[in-house]
């Protein structure tokens, strides 16, 4: 029995974090998990510079309302979900994935949830559970189902590299250049066809 698990920014939807930096004209909030791979330090980081400019969760989701799926994204996700089962486990937060969820059909997520005061401030967030791509792959495979993982940061590494079969899409040239094991796909189509293959 197999089940595919997608990483879902940069997979199926732009970079949120990467679109709210043009939105607010912070540069700095484009760094995301392809650029740090230490969660924990990255989501302390954003949250800082969030406080420093009094932005909270009401300015980020009307970025995010902005936000479509990437160009086949949902065809794909279509596709594949009348083949197998898929669940999309994401580093993202309840509270931003809804729209996103809703216009792609809504697809099982797995993600964490943010701390957020009255006043919309954004004061923590909350992960599901530690490494949570590799431990949901793992539990996942703890109950019968062969994995099959793709996403394109190094927080998805865990899963590829644990699943029976992993591909890296539309992720970095220094990651495919580290891990040139891992057979990299830039266009649907192919993710589509060798995920097909390895089922």
């Amino acid at each position: 029995m197999n089940i595919v698990c997608l990483d879902m920014e940069g997979v199926l939807v732009p970079e949120i974090w990467i679109a709210f930096a043009e939105a607010s004209g912070i540069p700095e909030l484009r760094r995301t998990t392809r650029d740090e791979p230490d969660y924990d330090k990255l989501m302390t980081w954003r949250l800082g510079i969030l406080k420093e400019h009094g932005l909270g969760l009401k300015e980020i989701q009307a970025t995010i309302a902005k936000i479509d799926p990437l160009p086949g994204a949902k065809a794909f996700l279509d596709e594949l979900r009348s083949t197998t089962q898929v669940i999309i486990l994401s580093d993202t937060f309840e509270e931003f994935a809804k729209p996103l969820m809703e216009k792609l059909g809504w697809p099982t997520i797995f993600c964490n949830s943010l701390e957020v005061a009255e006043s919309g401030e954004i004061t923590g967030y909350k992960m599901r559970c530690q490494q949570s791509k590799l431990t949901t792959v793992k539990a996942l495979q703890s109950i019968g189902y062969d994995t099959i993982a793709s996403g394109d940061s190094f927080n998805d590494l865990g899963m590829i590299q644990a699943s029976k079969a992993g591909f890296l899409f539309k992720s970095t040239e220094q990651i495919k250049k580290d891990y040139p094991q891992i057979p990299a796909y830039e266009e649907f189509d192919d993710l589509l066809a060798a995920i097909k293959a390895a089922l």
